[in-house]
């Protein structure tokens, strides 16, 4: 068959940098739409441009290709109008706090506590705050890790009858609650020994918090690991146990490794449970089982509700921000690499 026979079976299609000349000249009449009639969001702007660049699309598409192609491009159009309305946020949340944040942070405010700094001065840093998340996060990792992934480890290789049931309902009702009861919870106990705020008490409620986040991730990862790979083992006279040990969990590590850091992810910025068990201070204290202590939401949220308005404060609660966001992705690159390192080799 010739090359012009093909084409002409084929049909007239659209040249390749067509995509990109709609796009652009959603863009321009989105802008000037929004500037004739007065609009002053760029948001507007974005979504009339967004509307366009559907509504071109289609109109385009089936005046060259016709109606059947054309909806499969107003389909493919409607993925990348909602994957860039889905994006702009992130970018501009992250733009704005380093642009915001880059102000103060450095050395000097990573390593002194507010001390004696009143919130509306200059000076003073986030050192005590980020010593309290550390050890807070952490020892509420040490509790919640194990015994959810445990938990799902119960489920999908032994739960059988109503107890797995059981456990399966309150673990869907401990995803949904929110953060506030966790604290309250922990802070009745503390009221009925009379207890006064310390840190370790807000890893509890943190732990509290997370064990069900890990616990469904992990349960998801256990039942993608093949049947086969278990059966195998058992074959070979491998009790069950050691199976789970030596092949299911290693097998489905690179997924409850993000799991966990899920959770820590979602921990790790609760105010709430914080401020009603830790209950904040300026200085450093480093044992988290006696006295109050700080941590980077609450530093956050103290500095901007008692700010009066200064500019001092506000700068050291967008670079406190900062320093989250970095923690939070570092803990993800590290994850991500414990991953795939101990992630089984699948070559020969």
């Amino acid at each position: 068959m010739s090359t012009a026979a093909a084409s002409t079976l084929r049909g007239a299609t659209l040249p390749k940098w067509s995509p990109y000349a709609i796009v652009g000249g959603s863009i321009v009449l989105g802008v000037l739409i929004g500037l004739v009639g007065g609009l002053d969001s760029k948001v507007q702007w974005g979504l009339i441009a967004g509307l366009l660049y559907v509504l071109g699309t289609y109109v385009i598409a089936a005046r060259v290709e016709g109606r059947r192609q054309a909806k499969d491009r107003v389909a493919t159009s409607l993925v990348w109008v909602a994957f860039v309305i889905a994006v702009v946020p992130l970018v501009s949340l992250i733009w704005v706090t380093v642009s915001r944040g880059v102000k103060v942070l450095d050395p000097y405010f990573l390593s002194h506590s507010m001390g004696v700094v009143a919130n509306a001065d200059t000076g003073g840093g986030a050192y005590a705050a980020i010593i309290g998340s550390l050890e807070q996060v952490g020892l509420a990792t040490l509790i919640g890790a194990p015994i959810g992934i445990l938990t799902a480890v119960y489920l999908v290789e032994y739960g059988r009858g109503r107890l797995a049931k059981a456990v399966t309902f309150f673990v869907d009702v401990m995803t949904g609650i929110p953060s506030i009861v966790a604290g309250l919870f922990i802070l009745s106990i503390m009221l009925i020994f009379k207890m006064q705020p310390f840190g370790f008490a807000g890893s509890l409620a943190l732990a509290i918090l997370m064990m069900p986040v890990v616990v469904r991730s992990t349960e998801e990862m256990l039942k993608l690991v093949p049947n086969e790979l278990r059966e195998a083992s058992l074959a070979l006279g491998v009790p069950k146990w050691r199976t789970i040990l030596k092949v299911v969990l290693p097998t489905s590590i690179g997924g409850i490794t993000t799991g966990v850091m899920l959770a820590i992810a979602r921990i790790a910025g609760e105010t709430a449970p914080v401020l009603l068990l830790v209950f904040g201070n300026p200085f450093i204290n480093n044992n988290p089982f006696e006295g109050a202590q700080s941590s980077l939401p609450l530093f956050i949220y103290q500095q901007y509700a008692d700010s009066a308005g200064a500019n001092a404060a506000y700068d050291r609660a967008w670079a406190a921000s900062l320093t989250l966001i970095a923690f939070v992705m570092i803990l993800n690159l590290v994850a991500r690499g414990i991953a795939r390192w101990k992630a089984p080799k699948t070559g020969r």
